[in-house]
């Protein structure tokens, strides 16, 4: 592969990988509260802890395509250090969402809020790209310049409560 392509999506790579290997975290949690769930009887019991993990870990599948598709929409179409930066606020907000959830549930809505700002952040990214696009093809005018340089200074400001 080229390295200059490399170069414009690895970022986005690395994140997608740790993504996928969080997923894999989740799941092995889900299995490890079954297993001690799960008692010498062949019926099962469902318990409190294991619906909290489940539904914690089903929550954070459900959100996974979207994040995944603007994540990738964001960094290929505007600009791949902030798309990779939120992605990153992403992952730890959603492990923040996780963990809130196994303990009280209102222990995850912070994690959620944040995690909200930063998907609508990707989603803005990604319809600038998209309108920049089009705006040289059918104009002329170029302002992916202006559009990194917005989306790199509000990217950190993502990170005030």
């Amino acid at each position: 592969m080229d390295q200059e392509i490399v170069a414009h999506i690895v970022l986005l790579v690395i994140v997608t990988l740790l993504s996928v290997i969080q997923n894999v975290f989740f799941a092995h949690k889900v299995e490890e509260e079954n297993k001690n769930r799960t008692g010498k009887t062949a019926q099962r019991v469902s318990s409190a802890a294991f619906e909290r993990i489940f539904n914690a870990n089903q929550n954070c599948k459900d959100a996974y395509p979207t994040f995944l598709a603007l994540l990738w929409c964001a960094g290929l179409l505007c600009s791949q250090a902030p798309a990779a930066f939120s992605g990153l606020m992403y992952l730890y907000v959603r492990q923040k969402y996780f963990v809130g959830y196994m303990g009280e549930r209102t222990q995850s809505i912070p994690g959620y809020m944040l995690g909200k700002r930063l998907i609508l952040f990707l989603f803005l990214m990604s319809v600038a790209g998209v309108l920049n696009y089009y705006l040289v093809v059918f104009l002329g005018s170029d302002f992916q310049m202006y559009i990194k340089t917005v989306s790199n200074t509000i990217s950190p400001l993502l990170l005030i409560p």
